[in-house]
């Protein structure tokens, strides 16, 4: 029943739109046509852009939330990620010019930290064999990346990526102190992710201030934009999804992607049967503690992804004041993860409702109706809550929340 008014919300929506449009082509000169003339190509090229960092949280929730703990301080991972790339990024092209060497140094110091907690954790196998080449393989990698990055793009854009890459890490670094808290020492999962929201609230505009002086940090250099030859020409589409920033294509690739992990791979079963039935899984001979860390980590990466897009993608800077630039994507990222039903493709569906919502009330604040701002901008949260009261209740993982303990009966 909840797939059906998830369906005929959707479809409600999509004719709504289409019938301001046309209304919109016919009567040019009413509301109406003003409305449609702002749906153009540069209107859903902003909507998918602004809807990086929630689908980016809310894919990060599903591989978390189906493993069976409970993630809500993906608003804090959002933070920590965009705050951290700002940072590094301004640390390793300062006044003097580009320097790589500190941020690849940081890059693979981080590396070699979480290679060393996974192995200390006991997440990289039993043997110092197993270790040796999953820990180092990562940090090799690691250092792979950054090499080609640089060898690609150039030293000053390099500089950018790798201030990128060390956001994802850290982030990383993040979830994996929840997975601890939550896992090894069975703390309250949402007190836990509550936790970690008001860390990063409170700890990266103080940063900034340490650091600028200031809760908002000076302008950065972004990522820049991919734009794919011919297929960028393309009417309607061409701009859309051939000329956009990194970040867009890797939500577009990672949303396929995280639906084949789940449904199709080995892992993905497993992280499943983490949240449904851990005993069943242990039985079968799979770690449960490990899978429910893979998951976690993963939600945390994807949440350095999104925070670290949304700041360094097209921004270029840190805004740390009120409840910081991230203004409540994790939140809505989670709402969109429960709209879609723990489906990656619902979840990226909802997320894109909501960023075309927030592009719209700022199209709306440019037509000058007499409607205060304010009023517009409450618009995408609006939204939220008439569609958590139209869906209704999301069935969630039987054992989502719940601790697991192997040596229990």
């Amino acid at each position: 029943m909840n797939a059906i008014k998830r369906l005929a919300l959707l479809a409600v929506s999509t004719l709504a739109v289409g019938a301001v449009v046309l209304v919109g082509q016919l009567f040019p000169n009413t509301p109406a046509g003003e409305l449609a003339n702002v749906l153009d190509a540069g209107y859903a090229a902003s909507a998918l852009r602004l809807a990086v960092p929630i689908a980016f949280a809310a894919l990060g929730g599903i591989f978390a939330e189906r493993s069976g703990v409970i993630n809500i301080g993906l608003e804090g991972l959002l933070i920590v990620g965009a705050f951290t790339g700002v940072a590094v990024a301004h640390w390793t092209i300062g006044e003097g010019g580009v320097s790589l060497g500190p941020g690849v140094v940081l890059l693979l110091v981080i590396a070699v930290l979480l290679a060393v907690a996974g192995a200390m954790l006991g997440l990289l196998g039993d043997s110092l064999r197993e270790i040796a080449v999953r820990g180092g393989g990562g940090v090799l990698a690691v250092a792979v990346l950054a090499g080609l990055t640089v060898a690609l793009v150039g030293p000053t854009l390099a500089a950018t990526w790798i201030a990128f890459y060390v956001a994802v890490l850290v982030s990383g670094a993040f979830s994996l102190l929840f997975a601890v808290v939550t896992i090894e020492y069975r703390a309250d999962q949402v007190i836990a992710g509550l936790a970690v929201w008001l860390i990063a609230l409170g700890a990266a505009p103080f940063a900034s201030n340490v650091i600028w002086g200031s809760v908002n940090s000076p302008g950065v250099d972004t990522l820049g934009t991919w734009t794919v030859p011919l297929l960028s020409e393309l009417p309607a589409v061409g701009s859309v999804l051939f000329d956009a920033e990194p970040v867009v294509y890797f939500l577009l690739i990672a949303t396929p992607l995280s639906w084949y992990v789940l449904t199709q791979t080995s892992f993905g079963y497993w992280v499943r049967a983490s949240g449904e039935n851990p005993k069943a899984l242990d039985t079968a001979g799979v770690d449960v503690r490990r899978v429910r860390y893979a998951a976690v980590l993963i939600s945390g990466v994807f949440s350095g992804i999104g925070g670290a897009g949304l700041s360094l993608g097209r921004v270029g800077n840190f805004v740390g004041s009120g409840t910081t630039m991230v203004d409540g994507r994790g939140w809505i990222g989670i709402t969109a993860m429960l709209f879609g039903n723990y489906n990656p493709f619902g979840a990226f569906g909802a997320s894109l409702l909501f960023a075309a919502l927030d592009a719209l009330q700022f199209r709306l604040q440019q037509l000058n109706y007499a409607i205060p701002d304010s009023l517009i901008q409450t618009v995408p949260y609006i939204t939220v809550i008439v569609v958590l009261a139209l869906v209704g209740r999301t069935r969630t993982p039987d054992a989502a929340g719940e601790h697991y303990d192997a040596d229990e009966d």
